[in-house]
């Protein structure tokens, strides 16, 4: 059953770790996902953006086939369904589909607008026992066509999206979506300790947690970060061990292609990082 992940962020922030999330593309992905969280008895929240969505053919698809595998896998973790960089519209249709979160991003509107619309969402989602992100101050990068330069974000500008009754707050603190240059400049832990300063108990939201040291993220953690997404190094560590299967010649065999065959060596390289991670946000054995 899938659950709010409200209360798995809460536990997290006062309990100085950070919970995963990692976004799904497929039923392999998510199956490999689920099946680490067990392993590792460490909450979770499947991440879905609005052109992953519509690659498997809609919102009411991805719960038929999370929920199902919850029940088919036994899976006693927390999960959470969420939509990640959502418009208004894609927040209201995840609401109405069974999604058990969602993040609304208003940060390329005003801080008016976005102030207004993010109320809107609350009140829909709560009314319904979802829970809400928000979003201030782009994150750096592209993800499904969403672009921003990494800007940081305003500590009272947080403050003002925090005070509407939103779960979780992701801000803008110099980090980027995608793989990080040479030449970045790292994350912004003064305006993140700023934010932290104003915004009490709300967990903060980490996004683009591919590529960021080790170091930084358990610091981000110290200042409040309870949830970091991971994308980019799921897709890298996936295509890796997939292309390496196929050059060998392993997926042929005279049979043609068995996507079972096929797909195995990539999922058990999600697996891996997935767990990876869990172990450096601190989330295993947290469920």
């Amino acid at each position: 059953m899938l659950v709010s992940a409200k209360e798995m962020l809460d536990k997290a922030k006062a309990g100085h770790y950070a919970v995963g999330q990692f976004n799904i593309n497929n039923l392999e992905w998510t199956k490999a996902i689920l099946l680490t969280a067990q392993e590792c008895n460490s909450p979770v929240i499947l991440g879905v953006s609005e052109g992953a969505g519509k690659y498997m053919t809609g919102y009411k698809t991805i719960v038929g086939m999370v929920n199902g595998m919850i029940e088919e896998l036994g899976i006693t973790v927390p999960v959470a369904l969420h939509l990640d960089h959502g418009s208004f519209d894609h927040c209201v249709k995840c609401i109405d589909a069974g999604f058990s979160s969602v993040m609304f991003d208003g940060s390329h509107f005003s801080i008016e607008e976005n102030v207004e619309k993010t109320k809107e969402i609350v009140a829909l989602a709560h009314a319904k026992g979802v829970s809400v992100e928000a979003e201030v101050g782009s994150i750096g990068g592209e993800e499904d066509g969403v672009v921003g330069a990494g800007e940081c974000a305003d500590p009272k500008e947080c403050k003002a999206i925090s005070d509407l009754g939103i779960d979780f707050l992701a801000a803008g603190i110099g980090n980027i979506h995608g793989k990080y240059p040479e030449n970045w400049a790292g994350l912004s832990f003064e305006t993140l300790d700023a934010i932290q300063q104003l915004t009490g108990d709300m967990p903060l939201v980490l996004h683009g947690g591919t590529g960021i040291p080790t170091e930084m993220i358990q610091k981000a953690i110290s200042l409040g970060v309870a949830k970091i997404n991971v994308n980019t190094e799921c897709q890298l560590s996936f295509a890796a061990a997939t292309r390496e299967y196929i050059e060998a010649g392993k997926d042929q065999q005279g049979k043609g292609f068995d996507p079972r065959k096929l797909l195995a060596p990539g999922t058990e390289a999600i697996k891996a990082t997935v767990k990876e991670k869990m172990e450096i946000f601190g989330s295993v054995g947290k469920a």
